[in-house]
């Protein structure tokens, strides 16, 4: 990739981030809009976990990063604290690992 190409998607990129606040000039937005518009972090980071977790090529991997996320999704269901889900998730994986899980 060129100099020239890696300015260009800067500039664009740059560009979309500032359209928001150049096009809603200090207004906010309606309380419908706001209300579609707040679970769509949560939902994009749950496909972007989902793809990379499960995405192999053409086929369904099941491996020991499946045993992880789901040891995380219980930990987090339990309300467990940011640090101690992610402890358990990655010793999940490690002994799914251990135990001859790919």
């Amino acid at each position: 990739m060129t100099w020239a190409a890696i300015l260009l998607l800067a500039a664009g990129t740059y560009a979309l981030k500032a359209a928001g606040p150049v096009l809603l000039g200090g207004r906010t937005l309606p309380a419908a809009v706001n209300a579609l518009l707040a679970p769509l972090p949560a939902a994009l980071l749950a496909a972007l976990v989902a793809v990379t977790t499960f995405d192999g090529g053409r086929e369904l991997v099941l491996d020991a990063r499946v045993v992880g996320i789901a040891v995380a999704g219980v930990a987090v269901w339990r309300r467990a604290p940011f640090l101690v889900t992610v402890v358990l998730a990655a010793g999940a994986a490690a002994a799914a690992r251990a135990l001859g899980m790919a």
